[in-house]
């Protein structure tokens, strides 16, 4: 596969053809009481921007919310607030993020007095033109790793096949697929011709766009038009029911619908950072991919977070979410100003998780984000095959890295190909075949 230049650089040429504001909490001599048994331990902790110090707040927090113990809780809340800064550095802006999702737990939980002015405004998200999206997955690459390893598999993959489908599961509104496209183009035996479909109903979650999907689709026919790949585009409509919440959305009735897949294509399943919002049945996932493989896909993609977000302990939670999730904190530091508003805008989506993640409990929850670890062995237990990914596909990521921060890396670990920041795991990205596609 050739190598891909920026989302970006393709967007612009498919063309051819609130600020988070400072929490404070009134009545802050609630926090003065030398009798609370929390009051030294955290008494050193005020203006310590140590890390795990931080944590420590958090934790003891969430332990207070946990027992019901609210007049703790608001006291490590006055308490954080003043180490923590949406302003300062990532630690800070990380667990600034963190507090206003334990407020908004603590004020459904446990009503309090409490006066602050966040709210929920700094949730409240824009909609972005198709081109900010692609300078947006251009920023890190969070989402472009992705791309580029699941792009370069399915390549492989479709190698002397004249009609392909893909069935795209994806929240990045089809970013991933001009790149591919553009590589069709330059197939030596000539494009196949390619149909793409995607469902109409997509996670409530970041990023937010300005355009429908069927825009999107028609931006897609014609960028595919201009670099002459035969090329079509379906929204797969889910009945108005089904498009209340991932609770009510019927995997099986989009999947097991007419027409679908016809018999002489080459039927390609992606799915990107999707599977985290499967519900929380437990059998959800395994019903879903028990499903495709009924499909028989020439290749399953899939792309998410390497990390275990699932717990049903907040205190769990809080621990692997702070820690996972200062590697994007970190990431915008080395190259935007803190008060970049582009950096502002990216932190406030990873807010919005953060505010799922910890605020929210039982059907409400909807990120319940596995390890790939964890992901893979899944999959194996449902009777696929890993896909390994050769020398072309690192080459192509690795080169895909050179155009970011000198702290991206990558590697692989069993069935994975794992993006890295500063040497910790952030993404993972698997390929897949259900028995019957050994060949």
């Amino acid at each position: 596969m050739q190598r891909s230049q920026s989302i970006s650089q393709i967007v612009m040429k498919a063309e051819l053809r609130s600020n988070p504001t400072s929490i404070s909490l009134s009545n802050s001599t609630l926090f003065n009481s030398h009798q609370n048994p929390l009051s030294g331990a955290l008494k050193g902790c005020l203006g310590n921007l140590d890390g795990a110090c931080i944590e420590k707040l958090l934790l003891h927090c969430a332990n207070a919310l946990e027992n019901s113990d609210i007049n703790s809780a608001q006291q490590v809340m006055w308490v954080l607030n003043n180490v923590v800064s949406s302003s300062g550095d990532p630690n800070q802006r990380l667990a600034s993020w963190f507090l206003r999702a334990l407020i908004s737990r603590a004020s459904r939980v446990c009503p309090t007095p409490m006066n602050f002015n966040s709210g929920r405004n700094a949730f409240q998200r824009r909609l972005m033109s198709v081109t900010e999206l692609a300078g947006y997955v251009d920023l890190i690459p969070w989402h472009r790793f992705g791309f580029c390893a699941s792009n370069s598999a399915i390549f492989k993959a479709i190698q002397g096949c004249p009609k392909v489908h893909i069935l795209d599961f994806s929240i990045t509104h089809c970013m991933q697929w001009p790149t591919l496209i553009d590589a069709l183009a330059k197939r030596p035996e000539g494009p196949p011709s390619l149909r793409i479909s995607v469902p109409s109903w997509r996670p409530s979650v970041p990023p937010f766009l300005n355009v429908l999907t069927e825009q999107v689709g028609l931006r897609l026919t014609n960028f595919a038009n201009f670099r002459n790949v035969p090329f079509e585009f379906n929204v797969i409509d889910v009945s108005p029911s089904m498009e209340e919440s991932s609770f009510n959305f019927n995997y099986e009735f989009l999947l097991t619908q007419e027409n679908l897949v016809q018999n002489d294509e080459a039927l390609v399943i992606n799915c990107q950072n999707w599977l985290r919002y499967m519900p929380e049945i437990a059998s959800s996932k395994d019903s879903f991919l028990e499903v495709v493989k009924t499909l028989n896909p020439r290749i399953v993609t899939i792309v998410d977070e390497d990390s275990d977000l699932g717990s049903s302990s907040l205190a769990s939670r809080i621990t692997t979410c702070f820690n996972f999730l200062w590697i994007p904190f970190d990431a915008l530091e080395t190259f935007l100003p803190k008060d970049s508003f582009q950096r502002m805008e990216y932190e406030a989506d990873i807010g919005h998780k953060i505010e799922n993640i910890i605020g929210f409990e039982g059907r409400q929850r909807i990120e319940r984000l596995e390890s790939g670890a964890k992901f893979s062995q899944r999959m194996r237990n449902l009777g696929f095959f890993s896909v390994p990914f050769g020398e072309d596909t690192i080459s192509e990521v690795k080169f895909l890295l050179d155009e970011h921060a000198s702290g991206w890396g990558m590697k692989t670990e069993e069935d994975m190909l794992v993006l890295t920041w500063k040497g910790h795991n952030s993404v993972y990205a698997t390929a897949w075949f259900p028995y019957g596609f050994e060949d």
